[in-house]
């Protein structure tokens, strides 16, 4: 329900002209399923978690692993 929620909300900007930008909350668990969703989406906020994800993953690994969701969302 809410991601159909977004969808809708981000199907309406873009048909008013507007660029749709996400953020908040945003993993690497979660991202691909609203790349897949709105692939049309100009911008994604993922700092807080992609800094907290690189103490883990280490800094070039995890900016790797957000790009590959966003340029192929499986």
């Amino acid at each position: 329900a809410v991601l159909k929620a977004v969808t809708d909300t981000a199907a309406a900007a873009r048909d008013l002209g507007l660029g749709v930008n996400a953020g908040h909350d945003l993993t690497l668990d979660n991202l691909p399923t609203l790349a897949r969703a709105v692939p049309w989406i100009d911008e994604v906020s993922i700092g807080h978690h992609l800094i907290g994800e690189a103490l883990w993953m280490g800094l070039d690994s995890v900016v790797k692993a957000y790009k590959a969701c966003l340029a192929a969302p499986e």
